[in-house]
């Protein structure tokens, strides 16, 4: 009989027993990833303005358009190329660039934790997290990254909660300048 390529199976009963000492710990964890995916979600659907401003159209118009590109990525490369078309401003241009590429670096932080696996420890804390990504390298492929979800890792994910925080202020802030830009012809 050939050993198992699968990992070993969690005592659950054991993690169960053990999980109230690090609930605290697991809150903080979950909590931040809420936020994350809070704050991101939030953000992304502001861009769905934006587009409605591009695209001289009605609200419902461009929720359609938007709702019809299947990814992230498909939906801010159409409002910059129409931005590259509509907007003349080139500091109102670089602005909108800007927020986009910091709201791709969120992006990163989001989907990794959007799309991994977490290990728990033997004291039910949240110690690890596994990528669902396949790493492919001239001689291998293996399956996702591990990281620690230690307190550096904490630090970053406090940190990307609050540049989407941020980013979406400056989104609130940056509609109606797009708007009176392209309403004087811009």
């Amino acid at each position: 009989m050939t050993a198992s390529h699968l990992p070993q199976k969690p005592d659950f009963a054991a993690l169960e027993a053990a999980a109230p000492e690090s609930a605290d710990r697991r809150t903080t964890v979950l909590s931040l990833i809420g936020s994350l995916v809070f704050n991101w979600s939030n953000n992304e659907s502001l861009f769905i303005y934006v587009l409605m401003l591009l695209l001289k159209v009605d609200q419902a118009s461009a929720a359609i358009v938007f709702a019809t590109l299947n990814t992230t990525r498909a939906r801010l490369d159409l409002i910059q190329r129409l931005a590259r078309i509509r907007i003349k401003d080139k500091t109102l241009s670089k602005e909108l660039n800007g927020l986009i590429d910091r709201f791709n670096d969120g992006t990163h932080i989001r989907n990794e934790l959007n799309h991994c696996m977490y290990t728990v420890d033997s004291a039910g804390a949240i110690s690890h997290t596994q990528s669902m990504r396949l790493v492919q390298t001239r001689n291998a492929l293996r399956f996702g990254e591990v990281k620690p979800l230690d307190d550096v890792r904490i630090h970053e994910m406090s940190d990307a909660v609050r540049e989407m925080a941020r980013i979406n202020r400056e989104i609130w802030d940056f509609l109606p300048r797009l708007e009176a830009h392209l309403r004087s012809g811009g």
